[in-house]
Parts: C-alpha cells; sequence; structure tokens
C-alpha cells in the first residue's frame, strides 16, 4: 500500500516499484515547476536537445516512456506524430490527462494519449513504435537492462531510440562544483519548492549511484540495439544516448562516442 498524501513517500535505491510510484504520485501536481527551479532552467533545453534526437516526423508512433506529466510528449506531438505518453505513476499519468486529454481546456491535445505502464513489461505489441524515447526514468527502474530490452521489442526494424538521462561530468572540477550543488544547495531548495522534499534526496542518491556515460552506452549495445552513440549536455550533467534497432540480425554493429 502506498503512503497517503500526509505521509510523504520516499524511495531509495532498492527502486521498489510501488514506493517508487508512489513517490512520483505525491510530486505530480507541482513536479515540472519543481524540475525547472532545481535544474536552473537547464531542464527545458533538455527536452529540447532530445527532441530534436529523436527527429519526430508527422505520421510517426512515438512512445514516450516515463514522461510524466507528458511535457516531452507535449514536445513530441507538436511535430504530427502520433504520441503515446506512458509512465508507471497513476498519479503523473492523471495530471498529464487534466493537463493535455480531452477534457483539457481546448479539447487537449489529440495525436496525444496517456498509458499506465511498467517499463519492464510494456502493454505493447512487438515492432510497433517508430521511435522509442525515455528522460529521466531509466534510472528509476529496478531493471534497467530489462527496460532497455523491452524497448527494443517494441520499436520497428529500423527504429530509433533516445535516452536523456542524468550522468558524470567528466571534468573533475565541474563535477566537484556540481556534487557540491546536489549536496548543499539542493536539499534547500528543494524544502522551499517541492511537497515531498524527502523525494529530492533520492534523486540526488540515485544520480550519484546511476552508470557513466560509457557503461550506458554498453547497456544499450548489449540490449540489442546498434549504431550507439552519446553525447553531453550541460557539460555532462546529463548525456544523451541514440541508437538504432537492427533491420535485420547483419545490421548490429554499434560505436560509442
Amino acid at each position: 500500500m502506498s503512503p497517503t498524501d500526509h505521509e510523504p513517500n520516499r524511495a531509495d535505491l532498492h527502486k521498489d516499484p510501488a514506493r517508487v510510484s508512489g513517490m512520483f504520485d505525491q510530486v505530480a501536481r507541482g513536479y515540472d515547476r519543481t524540475n525547472t527551479v532545481l535544474s536552473l532552467g537547464n531542464d527545458q533545453l533538455w527536452r529540447v536537445a532530445t527532441t530534436r534526437a529523436v527527429a519526430p516526423r508527422p505520421g510517426e508512433r512515438i512512445l514516450d516512456l516515463a514522461a510524466g506529466t507528458g511535457a516531452s510528449s507535449v514536445s513530441l506531438a507538436r511535430s504530427g506524430a502520433k504520441v503515446v505518453a506512458a509512465d508507471f505513476s497513476p498519479g503523473m499519468i492523471a495530471e498529464g490527462r487534466r493537463r493535455y486529454g480531452p477534457t483539457a481546456p481546448g479539447g487537449g491535445i489529440r495525436n496525444l494519449s496517456f498509458v499506465e505502464a511498467d517499463a519492464t513489461a510494456l502493454p505493447f505489441a512487438d515492432d510497433e513504435f517508430d521511435a522509442v524515447t525515455m528522460s529521466f526514468g531509466l534510472r528509476n527502474v529496478h531493471d534497467p537492462k530489462k527496460a532497455l530490452s523491452e524497448l527494443l521489442r517494441v520499436a520497428k526494424p529500423g527504429g530509433r531510440i533516445v535516452i536523456c538521462e542524468f550522468s558524470h561530468p567528466p571534468s573533475r572540477a565541474f563535477n566537484g562544483l556540481y556534487r557540491f550543488y546536489n549536496d548543499r544547495i539542493l536539499p534547500v531548495v528543494a524544502r522551499t519548492v517541492s511537497s515531498n522534499a524527502d523525494a529530492y534526496d533520492y534523486l540526488n542518491e540515485s544520480i550519484k549511484d546511476w552508470p557513466d556515460q560509457a557503461t550506458l552506452a554498453r547497456w544499450i549495445r548489449q540490449a540489442g540495439w546498434s549504431r550507439v552513440e552519446y553525447r553531453n549536455l550541460s557539460l555532462g550533467i546529463v548525456a544523451l544516448h541514440r541508437a538504432i534497432k537492427p533491420a535485420d540480425a547483419g545490421d548490429a554493429a554499434g560505436a560509442d562516442g
């Protein structure tokens, strides 16, 4: 049973799905605003970079996994693609539907739909999507390698994957400043702007525990994706990983860089 709204929920590095989901349920209403404050506005730049990397086209079917309230999905849907915003937090999905669903002001966004989904057991058919993407969600999955395999399963042959996730700045000096911000500044700001500041203690812990850019690239390749590459955003605070689902068994060459 998830804690009530009066009992702040805090996930830990065991990443029990029920606790992680409950934690996001509790912060859904103010989630986007809090992220903008804590990232000093960089979350919007990361969203633009992710949308460009996905390169959505009219008529394509795109899965935005760990979509939260749908802010990233809206960015993709503006292209005319049919976007499925999926998340395992019922609270996030409810908030997304309230903002952008059929009952939203103006009738919402017609080429955007919301689905509650577990990243390790997606409720979609094989070879269903032209592109799949996941922003700041893979880190919260208890079995991220299985999630990468599930994303491969539901992508069409030749389909694209884009993963935007926190990472590790390669510069030792900048990484020291980044760690100081996360350890000393972020908790203070979170207690001011968030309804569940303890959730952002988990955020900090999960970032420290997450593998570096090259390791995540290797996981993506091991899941079966080809032509794996990544680039750093904001000096490596975030990394954008991209790959392609092989069109056939012979298209399996991968490259990290």
